[in-house]
């Protein structure tokens, strides 16, 4: 049946498979069990559906048993999870045992018993209902796909009955509470909100006069009720939406539901049940939107579909301009906040980059008077000779070019990544990730290298006006006085420091906040979070090309008189090296490492926070390419969630967990019982 509905290959399916299939045997790869959930339920906690569970879905891509998953199983399971009736086809799958398209009464005895908890209700097979779908309990009416798939379908209201009939042991009509609870926990816990799950009993208070006991017809019209519970909030919704105060009373949800449908949909009791556990928390008949949300669980949603996409009249050049205009409004919105934030992030380090230079400029006794110990002394230094606002010096023309400096290197970033990343999938690969990062370094060099030289020549004058009664100069002075050619000089050293640094930092930001911080659709970083992943990547970037930022201060500084100068790079390398040391190449570095981690961290964290708070209008990702995960995992991709997330694996669960929401998780004893004595001739040979 399986080899009937092989799709053809695709490269989302390979991308995913390879990713994380862990076995190689006879130069193929396979998947274990753990590499398969890895990749169909990707961030799911297990805790209302077990393990044990998803490992169903296991049995059903491994159609060989032969205890790994190939690239062919895993495409064939992949294209079944796509079909709308999946959920009908895994449970058919894992009862045809025997791969012949058919069921027998054995088969069905034998699938159910053995998946389901030893203390659940045991099922009646000789009942009534199941003969008129099998035949006699022989079972020799064989059932196909659909005639399965009908039967599943009303099984679990045999269930339901079967198991009210077992409690009810004096024929009442009547049952406890906790038994009414434990029949729904059974066929319907996995679909159920914790608020409704712990109100369970109070079904009995819903009449009057019903002694805190609980009918048949209370049971059936609960479960009528979650059955159809998309009717439900459709009829909710559109209730709501014309009432002009967006609350409801009983009476408008039936006055709906009947204009819903050509024939009445739900009974009175079922809109008793609905009000009951939407309102038991007030006492109020009028109910809104936010009560009804209470009933379902909300991890049992559908994919959102894709918007329809209108049809421009002009055709597709009309599509294409609206594209690109909103591409450059996208970028224009990233500049802006990227502007904002590097400017947060400038001013909350600047004191730590005016030490930081100074270090670097430091020459060695050989070469000049060693003005300071250590970074430590720098700092004390400077506040005790130029005051508080010497740590500041510089800081102007700092934040007239780090605003569009940072905001270019984010929406740079942004913009290539996003270009880069496999549309189907949502993934980019690691050394994408790199090119990105150095494109965004080497295109901010524009705004950095006028600013640094600025910057720079401001930052060192306290300590030349201390020691040589060189004059201040402003920065309109310097600029005018270098001209556009000297703004420039040491841009090569600048291209050597920005390009590795980002192609290191925008990468370690991202894995960061994925494998360290696990951000994910279900987990969304804190403030405290997002600081430590920038803080931390920021370390190795800016520790490892302090050798490239030393050169270039050398280079962009105005040697005094005496000092050393240099034409270049390779002759700042080799002089710096012959006259100080090889350690001269990482004077300033842990100032550079205090500065740039915690810079980055700020400004990302800024960056982040208000793309969260104003979101661009049409852009539907709560985040920005520069933090998505390069993983499939965790990254906020849309259109990976609809296809490959979570949600498709556990909605293909369905079926099997209305049959009883432990289905799976548990064997029969008999079953136990006969593989141990399987087990034990072989461990006597």
């Amino acid at each position: 049946m399986a080899t009937k509905e092989a799709p053809a290959l695709s490269e989302h399916y390979r991308q995913l498979f390879y990713k994380h299939a862990s076995v190689e045997k006879d130069n193929e790869r396979y998947m274990t069990q753990d590499d398969f959930l890895a990749a169909i339920a990707p961030g799911e906690d297990f805790k209302k559906i077990q393990r044990e569970q998803y490992g169903l879905l296991y049995k059903v891509a491994d159609k060989s048993n032969k205890g790994l998953v190939s690239f062919q199983d895993f495409v064939i399971f992949e294209n079944l999870l796509s079909k709308p009736d999946a959920e009908y086809e895994i449970a058919f799958r894992l009862f045809d045992v025997d791969g012949t398209g058919k069921i027998t009464f054995d088969q069905f005895k034998d699938g159910l018993s053995s998946n389901m908890p030893k203390d659940a209700v045991a099922f009646d097979f000789d009942c009534d209902w199941l003969k008129l779908y099998i035949g006699k309990k022989e079972g020799h009416h064989e059932l196909s796909y659909e005639e399965f798939s009908q039967l599943l379908k009303g099984l679990q209201g045999e269930r339901l009955r079967q198991e009210f009939k077992h409690y009810d042991t004096q024929q009442s009509g009547y049952i406890e509470p906790e038994q009414f609870q434990r029949i729904i926990l059974d066929i319907a816990k996995h679909k159920l909100s914790d608020h409704v799950i712990d109100h369970l009993p109070t079904l009995c208070n819903l009449y009057a006069g019903s002694g805190n006991k609980i009918t048949f017809s209370n049971v059936v019209a609960f479960h009528n009720v979650i059955r159809n519970i998309d009717m439900v909030e459709a009829v909710i919704k559109r209730a709501i939406d014309e009432s002009p105060t967006k609350k409801i009373t009983k009476a408008d949800f039936l006055n709906h539901a009947a204009q819903a449908s050509r024939y009445t949909v739900f009974t009175p009791m079922e809109a008793d049940v609905i009000f009951h556990f939407a309102g038991v928390d007030g006492a109020s008949g009028t109910l809104g939107l936010e009560d009804f949300g209470k009933i379902l669980d909300p991890r049992w949603t559908h994919p959102e579909p894709e918007p329809a996409v209108p049809v421009a009249v002009a055709g597709a050049s009309s599509k294409k301009k609206s594209s690109l205009m909103f591409e450059i409004m996208e970028n224009a919105y990233a500049f802006v906040l990227g502007s904002i934030a590097g400017a947060v992030g400038a001013t909350a380090v600047y004191p730590i980059d005016l030490v930081k230079t100074r270090m670097q400029n430091q020459r060695s006794k050989v070469v000049g008077e060693l003005l300071y110990k250590n970074s430590f002394d720098c700092f004390k230094k400077v506040i005790k000779n130029e005051g508080f606002a010497g740590l500041y010096r510089g800081l102007g023309p700092q934040l007239v070019g780090v605003a569009p400096e940072k905001a270019i290197k984010l929406t740079v970033n942004d913009f290539v990544r996003n270009k880069l990343t496999n549309k189907e999938t949502g993934e980019i690969k690691f050394y994408h990730e790199m090119i990105a990062g150095g494109a965004a370094g080497g295109s901010q060099v524009v705004f950095t290298n006028p600013l640094e030289i600025v910057k720079i020549r401001l930052q060192i004058q306290g300590e030349q006006a201390k020691n040589s009664g060189v004059p201040r100069r402003s920065a309109i002075w310097i600029v005018k006085h270098l001209g556009i050619v000297g703004l420039y000089k040491g841009a090569s050293a600048c291209l050597l420091r920005d390009v590795p640094f980002s192609a290191i930092y925008f990468p370690a930001y991202a894995h960061l906040k994925r494998d360290m911080f696990h951000e994910g659709p279900n987990h969304k970083l804190t403030i405290s979070e997002l600081l430590m992943a920038g803080a931390i990547a920021g370390m190795p970037a800016a520790y490892f090309t302090t050798p490239a930022d030393v050169i270039k201060t050398r280079l962009q500084v105005e040697a005094r008189s005496g000092q050393t100068t240099y034409t270049g790079i390779a002759d700042a390398a080799s002089k710096i090296f012959k006259e100080e040391g090889f350690k001269a190449f990482f004077k300033g570095g842990p100032a550079r490492i205090f500065r740039s981690s915690p810079q980055f961290g700020v400004t990302l964290t800024v960056y982040e926070i208000l793309h969260q708070a104003f979101p661009l209008p049409g852009s539907h990702a709560s985040t920005t390419t520069t933090t998505a995960s390069s993983s499939s995992s965790s990254g906020p991709v849309p259109d990976q969630e609809k296809g490959f997330g979570p949600l498709r694996s556990r909605n293909a669960l369905k079926m099997l967990l209305d049959l009883d929401y432990r289905f799976g998780v548990y064997k029969a004893p008999q079953q136990q019982q006969q593989q141990q004595q399987q087990q034990q001739p072989a461990s006597k040979a």
